[in-house]
C-alpha cells in the first residue's frame, strides 16, 4: 500500500479485517517497523478522535509523530495556482507540501469539503496535491468526500459485535443545525458495499448521495420501514449533494432523530455514530446512553484502523 485515501486502497475486506484483528491483539509487536521514522499529521480542520488515535497508532508502531494545525500557528496557505498573493495568505501550498515531505516519512491530511465549488471538493484537490507534490505516502484523515479510517473502524466494530454472518446495517440521515459534508456517509456506504451485509440507506428525499458511493445499496425514504429488523443503526447527518443545492440544508425534521421508539423496531440493534454527536438532534440521550450504544468501542477502534493502515504503508517503505 502506497497511499490510503479510500476503500479502493485495501487488498480486500477479508484481509483488512484480519490485519485489524492482529493489530488489536498485538499492538506493540511491530515497533521495529517505525523506528527512526516520522509521521506528519496535517489538520486543516478540527479533530479529536482522528488526531489522538492516529498519534497513538504511530507511537504503538515505534514512530515519531508531529502534528501541524494549519489554521493555528502556521502560515495561511494559498491553494490556487495563478493567484496574485496580495491578501492574507503568506505561503503557497505548492511550496509548503514538498517542505513538509522533507521532514517526514508518511503524511496524514485532514481537509473537509469547503462547499465553494463542488468540483474542487469531489476532485479532492487538497489531498491529491499532497500525493502529487510531497513525495511521501499519504493517508486520508478525512477528505472532502470520504473518511476511510472512520469507515475501517466501523467495519471492525460491526465484525466484533455482529450476531449473524450477514447482519442488516442501516445508515440513517439525522438532523443537524449546520451543513456537514457527505464524507462519512459516502465512505461508510462504499465500505459496507464491499461486504456481504444487507445494507440500507435511509434519508429524506433530496438528500441522495453520489451514486458512485451508493452503488447497490437499497435506498429507503421511510425511516421506520428501514429500521425494521436492523442489527446495526448508523446515524449521521449530511448536507445536500445534488445541484443546485450542494452543501445546503433542505430540512431539519426532528422526526428523523433516532429515539427509543424507532430502535424498538429493530432486531435489538446496536447504535453507532462517528462522534462528535449532537444529542437530542441526531440521537436521544436514552439511546446513546443505552447498553446497545457502541459509540465508545467504535471510537476506540480508530486506533486499530489507523495502526493497521500505517503498518501496511511502513511495510512498503
Amino acid at each position: 500500500m502506497r497511499n490510503f485515501t479510500s476503500v479502493n486502497d485495501i487488498e480486500s475486506i477479508k484481509r483488512a479485517i484480519e490485519n485489524a484483528k492482529y493489530v488489536k491483539e498485538n499492538p506493540f509487536a511491530d515497533q521495529h517497523l517505525g523506528k527512526n521514522k516520522t509521521i506528519m499529521l496535517i489538520f486543516f480542520n478540527s479533530s479529536l478522535r482522528t488526531r489522538l488515535s492516529t498519534q497513538k497508532a504511530a507511537l504503538n508502531l515505534g514512530m515519531n509523530a508531529i502534528v501541524l494545525d494549519i489554521n493555528q500557528g502556521a502560515w495561511k496557505l494559498e491553494t490556487e495556482r495563478g493567484v496574485i498573493m496580495d491578501g492574507d495568505k503568506s505561503e503557497h501550498i505548492l511550496e509548503a507540501i514538498p517542505v513538509i515531505g522533507s521532514y517526514c516519512d508518511i503524511i496524514g491530511v485532514r481537509s473537509f469539503a469547503k462547499f465553494e465549488k463542488k468540483s474542487d471538493d469531489y476532485e479532492e484537490v487538497i489531498i491529491n496535491q499532497f500525493i502529487k507534490y510531497s513525495g511521501r505516502p499519504v493517508i486520508s484523515l478525512e477528505s472532502a468526500t470520504v473518511h476511510p479510517l472512520q469507515s475501517y473502524a466501523d467495519l471492525i466494530t460491526i465484525e466484533e459485535y455482529k450476531k449473524c454472518e450477514k447482519p442488516k446495517v442501516v445508515l440513517t440521515w439525522a438532523p443537524h443545525p449546520k451543513s456537514l459534508p457527505q464524507a462519512v456517509a459516502n465512505s461508510f456506504s462504499e465500505w459496507m458495499n464491499r461486504t456481504d451485509y444487507e445494507f440500507v440507506i435511509t434519508h429524506p428525499k433530496g438528500y441522495e448521495l453520489d451514486e458512485k458511493f451508493v452503488q447497490g445499496a437499497r435506498v429507503e425514504y421511510d425511516q421506520e420501514k428501514a429500521f425494521e429488523g436492523a442489527d446495526f443503526i448508523y446515524a449521521k447527518n449530511w448536507s445536500v449533494y445534488q445541484d443546485p443545492n450542494y452543501g445546503k440544508i433542505l430540512c431539519n425534521d426532528p422526526d428523523w432523530t433516532v429515539d427509543s421508539r424507532k430502535m424498538a423496531l429493530t432486531n435489538n440493534a446496536y447504535f453507532m455514530h462517528c462522534l462528535p454527536v449532537r444529542r437530542n438532534m441526531i440521537v436521544t440521550d436514552e439511546v446513546i446512553e443505552s447498553q446497545q450504544s457502541i459509540v465508545i468501542p467504535e471510537a476506540a477502534n480508530r486506533v486499530v484502523s489507523a495502526q493497521a493502515v500505517i503498518k501496511e504503508i511502513l511495510l512498503g517503505l
